[in-house]
């Protein structure tokens, strides 16, 4: 159909058509996606989301209900992240945030300069935002342990340098740089730091309490300025739900605009989009109220329990390994006798959604993923090695 039917058509016709239309599309519920960082929300923050359809936080004035439930959910994830007192928004995702936070960066810092040291293994956003505020990346490379080399760093400072990047759960393999060290360089050099925890964000601040590796990633370190955290990763919130959090009011003014003809009366806007979903907020503090911390922490532990059997099976195959012991619930598959491009083909081919890399497979083990799965997956990567060799 190229042309709008004139009179429509009935609801049930519709609802036939679009059960055949999305049967192509995969499900998390059958454990096909594995290399997404996405899952499936929360059933209440669902219901949550459908009642709020409607609330606009791009017009705070007219919903200012909706607006404190904001306002108590960052100071909630503020608190999360080492910092009651923080400030911000919840935006349509990590893209967004990592782009805003850049945006607010060039606008604190002084006008001749321009340029943005980001680790080897940033997430493509930071391309997008140098793109669209004129800057330019610095990348520097990894160390052994696939972090930022710290050293590296410091070598790239110049008078031109306005912001540093760090990254708690890198895309390729989960890894969390050195913030500590980082945090450091930033304040001895008075530079703007960002946190991109997109990932992270929901599952380092519960590995203390589950007697994990303790990683000091957030506003603890006193150089953060500003953290991305998405909700609808780990968070469980439906999408969109990206987070960006400043460490206080100040910084997140520089972005500030004035928007002086909505409707509500109330017209500070600090963020890229004007619409922006209410529902998202208010799922998100609902997750937050009902979850607690316990059920979050459940939820790391469950999926780190799955992450180490899968890593405990693939160490036990010939043909491939592991990129490196898995930090987070991420797991990284590498081999020197396979192409592993021709790999993931293979697993693609037995409906196995990964993410590929230059020289890795990454599984994502989300809170969909389900021991059954894993065995299934196991079982395919071991058929598709044989396949492929």
């Amino acid at each position: 159909m190229n042309e709008l039917n004139e009179k429509g058509l009935p609801e049930t016709l519709i609802r036939r058509q679009l059960e055949l239309k999305l049967q192509e599309d995969l499900t998390y519920d059958r454990g096909q996606i594995l290399g997404s960082m996405c899952t499936r929300p929360h059933r209440f923050a669902e219901q949550v989301y459908m009642k709020c359809l409607e609330k606009n936080l791009g017009d705070p004035g007219l919903f200012p209900a909706t607006v404190e439930l904001e306002k108590e959910a960052i100071k909630l994830l503020g608190s999360l992240l080492s910092n009651p007192k923080a400030c911000g928004h919840f935006v349509s995702g990590g893209t967004e945030a990592n782009i805003t936070a850049l945006w607010a960066a060039r606008n604190l810092s002084k006008e001749e300069q321009s340029e943005v040291i980001v680790p080897a293994s940033a997430h493509y956003s930071f391309d997008k935002a140098a793109d669209l505020l004129s800057l330019k990346l610095i990348r520097v490379r990894s160390n052994e342990g696939f972090q930022v080399d710290t050293a590296a760093v410091k070598k790239e400072i110049t008078s031109d340098t306005l912001a540093i990047v760090g990254i708690a759960g890198t895309t390729d393999l989960g890894v969390v740089d050195p913030i500590p060290e980082l945090s450091e360089i930033a304040v001895a050099h008075g530079l703007y730091l960002h946190v991109d925890a997109a990932f992270g964000g929901f599952v380092l601040p519960f590995f203390k309490d589950l007697g994990y590796a303790n990683f000091d990633f957030d506003f603890k370190s006193p150089g953060v300025s500003s953290i991305t955290v998405d909700p609808h990763k780990m968070g469980l919130a439906p999408i969109p739900a990206g987070g960006i959090f400043f460490r206080n009011e100040k910084i997140m003014k520089s972005i500030s605009v004035e928007v002086p003809y909505l409707s509500g009366g109330n017209t500070i806007q600090s963020t890229i989009v004007g619409t922006r979903s209410g529902a998202s907020a208010v799922a998100v503090w609902a997750l937050l109220m009902h979850l607690g911390r316990a059920g979050y922490r459940a939820i790391v532990k469950r999926c780190m329990d799955l992450t180490w059997k899968l890593a405990e099976g693939i160490e036990a195959m010939e043909e491939v390994s592991l990129v490196t012991k898995p930090v987070m619930n991420i797991v990284g598959i590498k081999s020197s006798k396979i192409d592993i491009h021709l790999l993931a083909e293979k697993l693609r081919e037995r409906g196995r959604a990964v993410s590929v890399f230059p020289h890795h497979i990454r599984v994502a083990v989300m809170p969909h993923v389900k021991l059954e799965h894993v065995h299934d997956f196991l079982n395919d990567l071991e058929n598709a090695v044989k396949e492929s060799t």
